[in-house]
């Protein structure tokens, strides 16, 4: 049964007045309800009265009633009335009283016992010539043949559907060869362009599936009511996809408030931080200078801020976001706490080390230093990781907490002012005079490419050994990133120094008989052979 828009009218404030502590309501809130139904639609709300039935026993009486009146084809129902009697107001059918209204229901109602009596009467007669017409003949008649347009309409809708998919798929599938491409990076292909048309051939039908249950899931419930027997369905089939919509387009509408919080404070910060960005670019490019603070400190220091207005941000809207509240959420923020603090403790160890390497200056990119065992260059320095590439040219990655726990030895911080001293050692034999071998020394040095004029090199003797002299060379470079290179020529020329000045080079030292034997040392030609060695022994 179709309720008429009078009857929804009256009962709207019926049911309104008559909800357990509502405002307008003089009672108090432990007062139960029922609604009077008929042909499954509800017609009126009843509430208990004391030392009486129940709401619910009062509702279903009434209900039975009602249905008795509007299958009887001999009840007039134009003939209900209401008849006054003592402290309560009876609405009857000639002498069949259908129910009785009490000043209790009247205080309930906000009116007089008469005024609510007749109010109740009118819409049970309007309710029962709605339930004879809705199923009189012509009304089933009426409902038959609009089933079966809606039906036409539904089967033409899935062939215009199955056309439009037949029709566009081909066509879909051609620009799709022709138009997408792989998605790779750099020389690797991360997705085939065979993969993505098949996403779009399966996007394709997963929406013709769900345009098919869509016209489905609205064809049922209007087919069904269109007749009185089934009527009563209709408002639950839908109800399973309004009401969830509609529960989420009010809760969406009552977030508004807190959504323009959100939004605004997102976007000072946004804003904010887009001034720290600029001002951080400009100490980084030296036209804003603080005493004390370096230029490379700009932009690590930025994300550190960045990183703690955004947390405080978080922190300041949580409570403002959706679900925030429910036991759900709160369950799942301290499950991913959890699992964040069991698996992050080497991470967490890497960062502090990265953040403190960022203010100790220990290097910086490009610099030319030695960590552990690893000797190269500064490539990139990160919060986490420390990439070092080789003389050997390999990429090392290192942990910053191993770089923290390790000797940093870098040889590039000094070289551009002072220069940094490269030293070799060789040994000499006594019969060498010192003041030679230091020409000799200095002689290479100053052949040898990559080395400064100024400060000029310098020679130590470092000791006195059994059988030679220990001399080292110390010569000043501006380049450490060439130290492997420079220490190679510096030896190839020490070499070529003195094979020329016919000194012999006592590393490594051996032992031997020698007579008038030419010295041990490398020549231009092959020497020539030895002459014999001739031993003496005295009687």
């Amino acid at each position: 049964m179709a309720a008429s828009p009078l009857s929804l009218l009256l009962l709207l404030p019926l049911s309104a007045k008559a909800q357990p502590g509502s405002p307008s309501a003089p009672q108090p809130a432990a007062v139960s309800s029922a609604a009077v139904t008929l042909g499954g639609l509800p017609v009126m709300v009843l509430r208990a009265r004391p030392l009486s039935l129940s709401a619910d026993e009062r509702a279903q009486r009434v209900s039975e009633r009602l249905r008795k009146i509007s299958r009887d084809p001999l009840a007039d129902a134009d003939r209900i009335s209401v008849a006054e009697g003592d402290g309560a107001s009876d609405i009857a059918l000639d002498d069949f009283v259908i129910m009785s209204v009490t000043d209790r229901d009247a205080r309930a109602s906000g009116l007089t016992r008469q005024e609510l009596a007749q109010e109740y009467a009118g819409v049970i007669r309007q309710a029962v010539l709605t339930y004879r017409g809705d199923y009189s003949f012509r009304a089933l008649l009426s409902g038959s043949l609009y089933a079966l347009l809606l039906t036409a309409g539904f089967l033409a809708a899935l062939r215009l559907l199955g056309h439009f998919y037949n029709s566009y798929l081909p066509r879909l599938n051609a620009w799709a060869q022709g138009s997408v491409k792989s998605i790779t990076i750099q020389n690797i292909e991360l997705v085939n362009a065979g993969y993505i048309t098949g996403l779009l051939n399966g996007f394709m039908k997963a929406a013709r599936l769900l345009a098919t249950l869509l016209l489905l899931y609205f064809y049922v419930p209007v087919l069904l009511s269109f007749f009185p027997w089934t009527r009563s369905f209709t408002p639950v089939l839908f109800g399973y996809l309004l009401d969830p919509v509609a529960s989420l387009f009010w809760s969406f509408v009552g977030y508004v408030p807190n959504l323009i919080f959100v939004a605004v404070t997102v976007i000072v910060v946004h804003y904010l931080l887009s001034l720290l960005r600029a001002l951080a670019e400009e100490v980084h490019c030296g036209h804003v200078t603080f005493n004390g603070f370096y230029a490379d400190w700009s932009r690590p220091t930025f994300q550190i801020i960045r990183f703690l207005v955004w947390a405080f941000t978080l922190v300041l809207v949580f409570p403002y976001l959706p679900g925030s509240h429910s036991p759900a959420f709160k369950g799942v923020s301290v499950f991913l706490g959890v699992l964040f603090s069991l698996g992050s403790t080497s991470a967490i160890a890497n960062v502090v080390a990265g953040i403190m390497l960022t203010y100790m200056r220990p290097f910086k990119p490009g610099d030319r230093v030695k960590i552990a065992e690893t000797v190269g260059d500064i490539t990139e320095r990160s919060l986490l990781v420390t990439r070092i590439k080789t003389i050997k040219n390999i990429n090392v990655t290192v942990p910053n907490s191993l770089v923290l726990g390790s000797h940093i030895v870098n040889y590039s911080s000094l070289s551009e002012k002072e220069g940094i001293i490269l030293n070799t050692t060789v040994t000499i034999g006594y019969d060498a005079p010192w003041v030679r071998v230091h020409e000799l020394l200095l002689g290479a040095a100053a052949a040898t490419a990559g080395i400064l004029k100024e400060p000029k090199p310098f020679i130590l003797q470092t000791a006195l050994n059994d059988y030679n002299v220990s001399y080292e060379l110390n010569a000043y470079t501006g380049t450490p990133a060439a130290m492997a290179r420079i220490y190679s020529d510096l030896h190839a020329n020490i070499q070529d120094q003195f094979n020329a000045a016919g000194v012999e080079i006592m590393s490594p030292a051996y032992m031997g008989l020698r007579d008038a034997n030419a010295p041990a040392r490398p020549g231009p030609a092959k020497p020539a052979a030895a002459a014999a060695f001739k031993v003496n022994i005295g009687r």
